[in-house]
């Protein structure tokens, strides 16, 4: 029997590996992918942190010095792959979990082919953007152009025709019309809700530091206090057909668990006229496209920065005080279960990185403690 097993080798599973040999355990890390971050290998091209360096690395490994403030995505990939050899960790690939169960003091884990495992403890790392959201609307599958996920989006040649519809207004949404627009597009993007949008640095700071904001205050005065400011910086962006949110973004992310949109340039391609905002489609019909208003459109390609879902129960099942009504862990970095454990299901504003590098360790000491408190009866005996 396995003393831990992780599920997942992107960085939530690599830098729990760390953590682990760090408490003197040896986790057997399982892949379903052939390499270690399968998810940044296949996120777009332009992709890069929206959180800072040197408040993003995993445990006891920073990002080099003279790389970007905002490390791009393929030396995010290098970087893991270089953590994996620095700590030693060497997953089993290929290994894809279709199931995790209960088995006497410990859980048994079966592997696609049949094979099973035992483990006194398992930790879920699989990350929060494995199984994509796709949105539908009436009359969607007779929409003559491609329509493509973010997921599967890599450069702006993956999308024929010249009039793009992208739909969704988070932070890929926003990132990949500025993307499609440099590259000649015409391109609208469709804003389902309303929205809140935040500087990518505020005083020249990242704005991921200013957290501090909500350590010392109240996370709605501290979304008061910062208000004037982002005013300031921002203008009144409904003038450009977008919606502004009743709550505050620190609000939006504690009481909806919706993260504003970190502006990279959307904003000012939208004061330009490059960029126009569209409520939420209703329905299609060929290549036009009707929106919540009234108004219409036509496309040649629909581009979906619809998100994802996390749903753990193909692997666990329903897991009431486990899991949520729609599959998702109940917390992060935390054992709900004996000997189970979850790390890094819940998008945070400051970047999951970030907080993987403060799950991790936590998960990693309560795991070694664990195991010795059951030791210590066996010793005595």
């Amino acid at each position: 029997m396995h003393q831990v097993i992780v599920i997942g080798a992107g960085p939530a599973g690599l830098a729990l590996g760390a953590c682990l040999r760090a408490e003197g355990l040896e986790p057997l890390i399982l892949e379903r992918a052939a390499t270690v971050g399968s998810a940044w290998r296949r996120h777009y091209d332009r992709l890069a942190l929206h959180t800072d360096r040197d408040r993003s690395h995993l445990p006891f490994t920073p990002f080099p010095r003279d790389w970007p403030r905002y490390v791009p995505r393929a030396q995010v990939v290098d970087y893991l792959e270089g953590y994996a050899v620095e700590h030693g960790l060497v997953p089993r690939f290929g290994a894809e979990v279709t199931g995790v169960a209960r088995q006497g003091e410990g859980w048994r884990v079966t592997l696609r082919g049949s094979e099973l495992l035992q483990a006194r403890h398992v930790i879920f790392a699989t990350g929060v953007s494995e199984t994509p959201f796709r949105a539908s609307w009436p009359g969607l599958e007779g929409f003559p152009g491609p329509v493509l996920h973010s997921r599967d989006y890599r450069r702006p040649g993956d999308l024929p025709g010249q009039r793009v519809l992208v739909v969704g207004f988070g932070n890929s949404g926003g990132e990949l019309a500025i993307d499609l627009v440099e590259a000649g597009r015409n391109v609208e993007i469709a804003v389902r809700s309303p929205v809140n949008l935040l500087p990518k640095e505020l005083l020249g700071r990242p704005i991921g530091n200013w957290d501090v904001l909500q350590r010392i205050f109240p996370y709605r005065v501290a979304d008061a206090i910062t208000a004037p400011v982002l005013r300031l910086m921002l203008g009144d962006y409904r003038r450009y057909g977008l919606r502004k949110a009743a709550k505050g973004p620190i609000a939006q992310i504690r009481e909806d668990g919706r993260i504003p949109l970190i502006d990279l340039g959307t904003l000012a391609l939208m004061r330009a006229g490059r960029l126009r905002a569209r409520p939420g489609p209703e329905r299609i019909e060929g290549a036009t496209v009707t929106f919540t208003d009234g108004s219409t459109g036509a496309y040649d390609a629909i581009l979906l920065a619809t998100g994802y879902t996390v749903d753990l129960r193909p692997m666990l099942g329903k897991m009431p005080g486990v899991l949520d009504e729609t599959g998702r862990p109940l917390r992060s970095g935390a054992e709900l279960a004996p000997g189970l454990w979850f790390c890094s299901y819940h998008t945070v504003p400051n970047g999951q990185l970030r907080e993987i590098a403060r799950q991790a360790p936590e998960i990693a000491r309560g795991v070694a403690a664990r195991l010795d408190q059951a030791a210590a009866p066996a010793a005595a005996r």
